[in-house]
This record gives C-alpha cells, structure tokens and sequence, in this order.
C-alpha cells in the first residue's frame, strides 16, 4: 500500500497566501490541487483509478465530496469522516455561524454562490458512476452535525450507478474526534477495512 498525503490550497501549514488560495470564492483550488496529486499518483505508476482512494475529515469533506463527484472516474473508494458535505446548511448547525468567516453565509450572494460550489451534495449527480463510499458521524459532534456526511451517502445511494456500496456509520461514542484511543483506533481500522475491501487488497475480501 501507498500512503501519500497531499497538502493543498486552503490549509494554513504552508503560510497564509496558501491558506487564503482555498478560502471561499477560491476554495475550489482545494479540491482541484486534491484531483491533481491523485493524477499525478496515477501518471507516475504508483497507483490506478481502480485502486485510488481519498479520505477527507472534517472540512476535508468539501475536499473529498467535491473532489469524487466532479472526477468520479478517477477514484475507486472514499472516506467522508466527520466531514462537511453540505456546505449551503453549515451555517444552521449549532457551531455553524462560527464558520462563516471561514466558508462564507448564504445570505452573500457572492459567498452563497461560493458556497454551493463547495457543497458535495449539490453535486450529485443522477446516473453517474460514483466511487464506493463510506460516510462516517459522530453522534455527540458539537462541531459537525452527522446528518452532513448522512445527506451525502443518501444522495449517492439514490443517484449513484456503479453499484459499489455506499455505507453510512455513526459512531455512538465519539464526537469529532475523542481521546480515547480503543474508539479512535477502532474507527480508523473500519475507514482503512472498508478502503482496503474496496481497492481489491486480497486479504480484505468477503469469504465466500
């Protein structure tokens, strides 16, 4: 297995100007610089589009809704954990309003337009071939409601036609994240099984 962790626009660890490139109105460059490492993974021969996986936490479920359903083809499997999904209803969630300096408020035009870009479930489209799929909640997240990444799943069990499993699972003892190293350990180890099982690793595969 190849692990390869890409840092795009949008994050805050190569300085502001790289944190303000993927900030509301540029945010797409987020989920494009995402698309571009996972091709550039394909193009040197590290992987294929048959085995490529992406995960995405927290606000990195704009980058991997956003990245899977505007290059479907290029991805076999995804994580959506904990993730933001629905990005035009964030701010209604309890600790909504406090990202609106972040992602923006639909009561902008430009922000709201902004907004909807990056919202994973606007995109879903009916009768496309969507990468199998795993959805993951928190149950007591005070920071991002599970119905988030819970619309996501929905929309691809209705609309998706590749016929790979699209799951959803809500972790009833943890939050956004715990300290608590048997749940976070358990948690992970479904992410990577379900991952795995969808890359084709052999040992991950159902037994007959």
């Amino acid at each position: 297995m190849v692990l390869a962790f890409a840092h795009p626009r949008g994050g805050s660890e190569k300085g502001e100007a790289w944190y303000k490139a993927g900030f509301k109105t540029t945010k797409p460059n987020t989920w494009k610089d995402f698309i571009s490492c996972a091709e550039y993974l394909v193009k040197k021969g590290f992987t294929s589009p048959e085995k490529l996986a992406g995960t995405g936490t927290s606000a990195g479920g704009i980058l991997i809704s956003r990245a899977i359903t505007e290059r479907p083809d290029l991805f076999a499997a995804a994580v959506c954990n904990v993730g933001c999904a629905n990005a035009m209803r964030m701010e209604f969630t309890p600790n909504g309003p406090g990202n609106t300096p972040e992602f923006g408020t639909v009561k902008d035009q430009v922000e709201c337009a902004a907004l909807f870009e990056m919202d994973g479930v606007q995109h879903v489209e009916k009768g496309v071939k969507y990468p199998a799929v795993l959805g993951v909640g928190g149950w007591n997240d005070p920071r991002v409601a599970p119905w988030e990444p819970g619309k996501f799943v929905a929309a691809l069990q209705a609309d998706s036609t590749s016929g790979k499993p699209v799951l959803m699972k809500v972790n009833y003892d943890n939050g956004h994240f715990t300290e608590e190293k048997i749940v976070t350990f358990k948690n992970f180890a479904s992410q990577d099984a379900f991952l795995l099982w969808q890359t084709g690793q052999k040992d991950f595969q159902p037994v007959n």
